[in-house]
């Protein structure tokens, strides 16, 4: 490995084409030759745990959660702590000769099975080029295959942030560790067609579905189901901390340890639905949301009188300037700034805790303003009977689901343009921080509903899933005759994730932007058109034309 990388698993990746120098998300070079060799080994890892499954020898959940972990950590905008990858490394050599050792004679070995990466960082960043070491390594694979390939190794990268999600609040399970082992495992085998490839893209759609509903279950077990909930968007005067990510663990045990100590807490970016969970907006110091989406960070945290803790994905490079009140939690991770650590399941906030009092907070209050949200599964289809009525009767002529991760590339603004053009008898049913694009608009109401309903993060498509089946349901009609329109914004591997579901699932008619994913080949892109007719967005107005005639 030489001092170039090539990365193009997210929508903003250089030219569309791929990151060589560095990552348009501040990936190092090295920070991406060391991913690389993490999910190498996760190959081989992968499989020897199925051989070891073959043999009728169960894995351990400690290497399922480490499995999961490792590929959540490669996820974008996660972890560029290039210390904190050698450690999953050597780890990863362990668990690997553990489950070689476990498994017995297995026939057979596929090229690149054993490999034992280097135990110093300087070694591990100069191994020699070999097949399914990098992206681009195997020069003679062919272009299609290689494309579902990353399109499988991005699914899981998606769906282990959401497996991770559900098992720190108690929540794990055996078949979503096995197929991530399988998954990853067969992609070092060279006889996969590019059938092979597509039916293990279509079923990593069916088990990210039992993901999904698994860390559905954990949040509301765990923190109640949403309610219908208006959050202050405004600042109140006063200490503060800034909560970003998707991890309700870790706001939830931040609120416990905060509670009375004079701190207001601001979920950012896709925390915001976290003020509709009963079991957290019970802390009154839960104060409401500060901020757009990830993108906006370095802006908004620039001058921030505040401490900030990122709790998973969405972080970016922090600027001098607050990287000295910004802290990581779990998997997240960037040089030289605070890393809060787990000891024995715990974390102990009070560094950041401290340093809000410290700072002081905002001096002022703003003039409140507040948003609705809380429009989950739970609540929307408690008033199914309503909106069935409300669709008979032509008040409700069609849904949208507008949703997905929002970004910093031109083109975005479609998404809001789209919103403010939907006709007055349609509803918004919206998800992810794509939603910063629109939500904060008032487009009015239908009956008891305002035209856009927030159903929660992003792994809360599955509550917008389950909406959309139990409406089939209702009508008795094929999902596909529903008027709805699926327009999905992307930008990292739980949108891959996310996107197999719905195919999966048969979902039709999906929009996808702002531009397509540059590992897709035209002949990918192709069966995806003629399979599920998915499409490129054009225009709000050509696009609303089509849909609605």
């Amino acid at each position: 490995m030489d001092n170039a990388m090539f990365c193009y698993q997210c929508e903003q990746t250089a030219g569309s084409k791929g990151c060589t120098k560095v990552g348009v998300c501040s990936k190092s070079p090295d920070v991406a030759n060391l991913q690389d060799v993490l999910i190498f080994l996760m190959k081989g890892v992968g499989f020897y745990a199925m051989k070891n499954i073959e043999k009728g020898n169960k894995i351990s959940q400690e290497i399922g959660e480490f499995f999961t972990e490792c590929v959540f950590a490669t996820l974008t905008n996660v972890n560029f702590d290039e210390g904190r990858f050698v450690k999953y490394i050597r780890k990863a050599n362990q668990v690997k000769m553990q489950l070689k050792e476990s498994a017995g004679d297995v026939g057979q070995v596929p090229e690149g099975a054993d490999f034992i990466a280097p135990e110093t960082k300087g070694e591990m960043l100069n191994i020699p080029k070999m097949p399914n070491l990098g992206v681009m390594d195997d020069e003679n694979l062919d272009m299609d295959i290689r494309a579902l390939r990353e399109f499988l190794i991005y699914g899981i990268k998606g769906m282990g942030a959401y497996h991770h999600h559900a098992y720190v609040l108690g929540k794990y399970d055996e078949e979503v560790a096995e197929f991530m082992c399988k998954a990853m495992g067969s992609t070092l085998d060279k006889k996969l067609t590019v059938q092979d490839y597509f039916d293990l893209n279509m079923e990593l759609g069916k088990v990210n579905l039992k993901c999904m509903a698994l860390l559905d279950a954990a949040n509301t077990d765990t923190f109640g189901h949403p309610e219908i909930t208006e959050v202050l968007i405004t600042k109140k005067k006063g200490p503060f901390i800034v909560v970003s990510g998707h991890d309700l663990r870790d706001l939830g045990d931040l609120l416990e340890q905060s509670e009375g100590k004079g701190v207001n807490i601001y979920t950012h970016g896709e925390m915001l639905p976290c003020n509709a969970y009963p079991g957290l907006k019970k802390y009154k110091h839960l104060i409401g949301n500060f901020g757009g989406a990830w993108q906006d960070q370095q802006k908004e945290f620039d001058s921030l009188p505040g401490a900030i803790l990122m709790t998973s994905n969405c972080l970016m490079k922090p600027r001098e300037s607050y990287k000295d009140r910004i802290y990581t939690s779990s998997i997240v991770g960037f040089e030289d700034v605070q890393h809060i650590e787990t000891i024995d399941g715990k974390k102990d906030f009070t560094p950041v805790i401290e340093k809000a009092l410290e700072l002081g907070g905002f001096p002022q209050d703003e003039e409140e303003k507040k948003i609705p949200i809380g429009f989950a599964r739970n609540t929307v289809l408690s008033h199914a009977g309503t909106i069935v009525d409300a669709v008979k009767a032509g008040q409700i002529r069609h849904f949208f689901l507008i949703g997905g991760c929002d970004g910093a590339r031109p083109g975005r603004n479609y998404f809001t343009e789209f919103a403010e053009k939907t006709p007055p008898d349609t509803i918004i049913l919206t998800l992810a921080c794509g939603k910063y694009r629109f939500n904060k608009l008032d487009l009015g109401s239908i009956g008891p509903f305002p035209r856009i309903l927030d159903c929660g993060q992003c792994n809360d498509a599955y509550s917008a899933i389950q909406i959309a089946l139990a409406l089939a349901e209702a009508f008795d009609c094929d999902v596909n005759e529903l008027p709805v329109s699926y327009i999905i914004s992307w930008y990292e591997q739980k949108a891959v994730a996310v996107l197999l579901t719905m195919l999966y699932l048969g979902l039709k008619n999906i929009y996808l932007g702002p531009t397509l994913p540059a590992f897709v080949t035209p002949n990918v892109l192709q069966v995806l058109i003629d399979k599920f007719n998915i499409q490129s967005i054009s225009t709000p107005d050509e696009d609303l034309k089509t849909i609605l005639g």
